[in-house]
Formats: structure tokens, C-alpha cells, sequence
């Protein structure tokens, strides 16, 4: 049986911005021919945690996903990084995907301990919190992706495919 995904990723939050890395991403992605995998897409979220929680919350509930991947721009970074948690305030989150056996194989991807301050932590945050409060059997990652360019972009997608990958066959 097919594991189902939800990816998620962000709209700008600049006026300069073109685009945000984490939807040109899921663009390419949505490109792919990957016919073994249950997709489903919740793109170019609004940059506000309280609103892209809540519709990433509504998707969870209305399609029952496997794994959710959270996807949000590090324009700082130069490879893929998963999120091994989120804080708010004092209290830390980690998810329950084994990220070192997850990343295993691929050419550039970092496990991070700094989802940032912004709305990738506020998000990642808000699924935790949702998914333990729940007890829902769903896991959740967060994964910021760095500006893509033509330099980058075939290696970052291989990448991320083989994130998708594992999580499908997990």
C-alpha cells in the first residue's frame, strides 16, 4: 500500500523575492513522474505561523497522510538541512523520524539543531505539537531549502526524492 505524503512549502514574504525556494522545489518535484508515491501538495503557504498552521492542519486531518514534509526557504544554506526539532519558548520537539538513517546515502544534506526563529520553526512547532496531541501515527520533518540555481538544483532534487523515497518505503 502506497504511504501517503503531504508536502507543504511557503510563498514569499518579500516584495524583491521572485519566488521561495521550498516551492520551486515542490515544483520541480510536482514535475517528476514518481508513480509509486501518494503525493499530495499544500504549496506557497502564507508566511504567518497561526495561518499556515491551521491549513496545514486541515490537510492533515481531511487526507490522513503517513509523513509530512515541511518545506521553507534558507536562503543562508547551501544544501538541504532537516530539522530535528522545533521550540516554542521553552518547550522542544523532536520528530520521530530516525533522520540519520534518513539522510544515509544522499550527497548533501545536513541534520540541523537551528529551525530558525522565523515561520519554518512556528510551523514545524505547530505539526509536533498537533501530530503528539492527536496521537495520530503520522511523522513530520521539516526541511529548509537553500536558494536553487543551475548549479544546484539537480543534486538538491535528488536529494530530496531520496528523503521522499525512504519515507515511502519506511
Amino acid at each position: 500500500m502506497n504511504k501517503i505524503i503531504l508536502l507543504t512549502s511557503f510563498d514569499i514574504w518579500l516584495s524583491d523575492q521572485l519566488s521561495n525556494s521550498s516551492d520551486d522545489l515542490l515544483l520541480e518535484v510536482t514535475k517528476l513522474n514518481l508513480i509509486p508515491h501518494d503525493l499530495t501538495f499544500l504549496r506557497q503557504l502564507p508566511v504567518d505561523v497561526q495561518l499556515a498552521s491551521s491549513l496545514v492542519i486541515e490537510k492533515i486531518n481531511a487526507i490522513q497522510p503517513d509523513y509530512i514534509i515541511c518545506c521553507g526557504m534558507a536562503a543562508s544554506r547551501t544544501q538541504l538541512s532537516v530539522e530535528a526539532g522545533a521550540s516554542c519558548g521553552e518547550s522542544v520537539l523532536q520528530t520521530e523520524v530516525d533522520l540519520e538513517k534518513l539522510v544515509a546515502g544522499a550527497v548533501a544534506i545536513e541534520i540541523s539543531h537551528d529551525c530558525g526563529k522565523f515561520v519554518c520553526e512556528g510551523l514545524y512547532y505547530s505539526v509536533l505539537d498537533y501530530l503528539r496531541q492527536s496521537q495520530l501515527t503520522a511523522r513530520c520533518i521539516f526541511v529548509h531549502v537553500p536558494v536553487l540555481n543551475q548549479e544546484n538544483l539537480i543534486g538538491i532534487l535528488a536529494d530530496f526524492i531520496l528523503i521522499i523515497d525512504k519515507l515511502a518505503l519506511s
